[in-house]
């Protein structure tokens, strides 16, 4: 297995993870304390590389170019597909216009600074999608190749920004506990969603090829190297400020703003918005690119021109109509996503290895990969998506703290 590809890959699961979650977390964990967020962070990306493993266990005995669509109907069946076809059109449209709402108004903004005319947030917005669809549509390569630019030029900027915060740590900000325990709960959903990278599986495992050993080292680095940039992300805002100033930020916008005046740098904005910007590109990049192969399998599309064509339309059309609609919609359709993500990356590949195992016991002597942990690691990882889905539906209902 090429080298090239294995880091390009790692990279793309890497860059579909940092983005908009990343953006919302100082502001979701704010009164948890460090240390609780960091704990819970670690049990996030233990939990979704563990459901990572779980889908390479399924696809090993599936064909390269087989979607999730395709695995569910051949181990769930009919009922297992729509679930499935289902979740995964709520969370990529979901997340795809909540990117394009959040690009839009970032590039609408720069351009009216650059131009000194008022540009609307849905010209942004047709910009940023045309761009990102032209790339997508030519194929995971260039995917890989765009990606590979994008993300060391965020790994420049996460430098700059984490250099100009981290000597303003203090040291009393970093032991604070959490303000309230419902807190914990809210917090949970939009952790959860930080660590999501699944929808993109399906296009790696394409573009490396039925390659275990190559695919379990990109999934565990790849989801690996956001949580580092995650925890000193969180020792960077959360050592500057404390809870109740955390909390008093309910907008990015107004977090850059209270960073900016706190340590008295325009640079500190400047860095984070740069970040922003190609952290919601990368993230779109990936997810957009997860939603075009899983469309393209699910209607059949051809690989040709005329096909890639079609399947481009149907998948950037309908975000790109949400956020010419609601150009303000950038929390409001991250809000709902966690609950098919949970459905997506857990609930779904926990069934289908359960199916898969059981359908194997009849060879026993057949040296599969499984992934360890047994019976006992499914069910807990499922009780643990109850937990965020309930988590989700308590905040809908007002029953516990809300993070909006």
């Amino acid at each position: 297995m090429s080298l090239n590809k294995t880091f390009g890959s790692m990279l793309i699961i890497a860059g579909t993870t940092i983005g908009a979650g990343m953006l919302a977390l100082p502001l979701a964990s704010a009164g948890l304390g460090f240390t609780t967020a960091t704990i819970i962070m670690i049990g996030m990306w233990a939990l979704m590389t563990y459901t990572a493993l779980l889908m390479l266990e399924v696809h090993q005995h599936a064909d390269a170019s087989a979607t999730l669509n395709t695995l569910a109907h051949e181990l769930l069946g009919r009922k297992g597909q729509v679930i499935a076809t289902l979740a995964m059109f709520f969370l990529f449209y979901a997340l795809c216009a909540a990117y394009i709402a959040g690009g839009g108004s970032q590039l609408s903004e720069k351009i009216s600074t650059w131009t000194g005319t008022p540009v609307a947030p849905q010209i942004g917005a047709v910009i940023f999608t045309v761009a990102i669809a032209c790339v997508v549509s030519v194929g995971t390569h260039s995917v890989d190749m765009v990606n590979r630019i994008l993300f060391t030029a965020k790994v420049v900027a996460l430098a700059i920004m984490l250099g100009l915060l981290l000597p303003h740590v203090q040291g009393q900000h970093l032991v604070e506990m959490p303000i309230e325990k419902g807190l914990i709960l809210s917090a949970l959903p939009v952790i959860f969603t930080s660590f999501g990278f699944h929808g993109s599986i399906p296009s790696i495992v394409r573009y490396i090829g039925i390659d275990i050993k190559a695919l379990k080292k990109i999934m565990i680095f790849g989801s690996a190297l956001p949580l580092m940039v995650y925890i000193l992300w969180q020792l960077a805002s959360q050592g500057i400020m404390s809870q109740p100033q955390l909390m008093a930020n309910s907008t990015l916008g107004a977090f850059i703003g209270s960073l900016s005046q706190l340590l008295h740098n325009p640079m500190v904005g400047q860095s984070v918005s740069i970040f922003a910007d190609l952290a919601l590109a990368t993230s779109f990049l990936g997810v957009s690119l997860g939603l075009f192969d899983f469309l393209a399998d699910t209607l059949n599309r051809s690989n040709h021109f005329a096909g890639r064509g079609q399947t481009a339309l149907i998948t950037f059309l309908p975000p790109l109509a949400f956020a010419i609609f609601y150009p303000q919609g950038f929390i409001m359709a991250l809000g709902y996503a966690a609950i098919s993500l949970v459905i997506l990356a857990i609930f779904l590949p926990v069934a289908m290895v359960r199916a898969q195992r059981k359908a194997q016991q009849s060879m026993p002597n057949r040296s599969d990969y499984v992934v360890k942990g047994g019976s006992f690691a499914l069910f807990l990882v499922t009780i643990v998506g109850v937990v965020i889905i309930t988590a989700q539906l308590l905040q809908m209902i007002r029953v516990i703290p809300t993070l909006d």
